[in-house]
């Protein structure tokens, strides 16, 4: 074999070795946040401080797509230890979140006071609020309502009105997965009607 030929195969196997290194470099790009539960690692880049704006760094709840803001007075929001932040759009999501982040361990949880003026909501640690839970109020993605309060007082004065049993976070996020099955099939029902309907008003 001449020395033109042997450039030859050393510059084709340069190029080969190039494109498998490039092919397995894209490949383990696109494995990296494939498989359960890799692909549900929270998408926004690490963030000491998620609670600072979070509407507008966190517009749209990652698993059902509600927006935040219209939401915010059920919205929640998670800090994990490695400061990947989950903001979603209720109590019933932040439970997909922290099943399906179970190697995380969460640093901080965000809940919001449902009894307050301010617009959107104030966010507070969860174990700084009260809830009240299965009132006849309405709450995002849940039949089973899960309001949460920054004052006995408050929470109490609306049990009165609408009411329901006082708990804590744990209370309320024990009652968001028992409750899962029935929400979920409500969650496909509805979202099935808005379909029926909005292809009615096309045709």
């Amino acid at each position: 074999m001449n020395r033109r030929d042997l450039l030859k195969i050393s510059a084709l196997a340069g190029l080969t070795a190039t494109a498998s290194t490039a092919t397995t470099a894209a490949r383990a790009e696109v494995c990296s946040s494939d498989g359960t539960p890799n692909q549900f690692i929270p998408k926004k880049a690490a963030d000491p401080k998620p609670l600072e704006n979070d509407i507008e760094k966190y517009p749209k709840c990652p698993y059902c797509g509600m927006d935040r803001k219209e939401h915010n007075k059920t919205r929640m929001l998670v800090q994990y230890a490695d400061d990947l932040a989950d903001g979603t759009c209720s109590i019933h999501c932040l439970a997909l979140s922290l099943s399906l982040n179970i190697d995380r361990q969460p640093k901080n949880i965000w809940g919001p006071d449902f009894a307050a003026t301010a617009e959107p909501r104030p966010l507070l640690p969860v174990d700084q609020l009260i809830y009240l839970i299965g009132t006849d109020l309405k709450h995002a993605m849940t039949k089973k309502s899960k309001h949460s309060f920054a004052s006995i007082e408050m929470a109490k004065e609306f049990q009165a009105k609408h009411g329901g049993t006082l708990g804590n976070f744990n209370d309320a996020l024990r009652e968001s997965y028992l409750g899962m099955s029935e929400d979920v099939a409500q969650i496909r029902k509805n979202r099935e009607e808005r379909r029926r309907r909005a292809q009615q008003k096309q045709s």
